[in-house]
């Protein structure tokens, strides 16, 4: 059998028992380098802030950054 996941761990206490477990020889655990798909920003944050704020914050960065090119 050779199923493979790939799951978060959120508490020590779930670490503790698959390292238990892979000495069980009943897993095999395998750190790698993944990373979660990530949200994109603008989902996170929609409807956070009302269109007329984020239309005023919009036009507030684009005066910072004339100013800061300006220097």
């Amino acid at each position: 059998m050779d199923n493979t996941f790939v799951i978060t761990v959120t508490d020590n206490k779930a670490l503790k028992l698959l390292r238990d477990l892979e000495e069980l020889n009943l897993i095999k655990v395998i750190k790698t380098g993944f990373t979660a798909p990530t949200t994109k920003l603008s989902e996170k944050y929609k409807g956070i802030i009302s269109k007329k704020k984020g239309e005023e914050l919009d036009a507030h960065i684009g005066q910072m950054r004339t100013e800061w090119n300006s220097i």
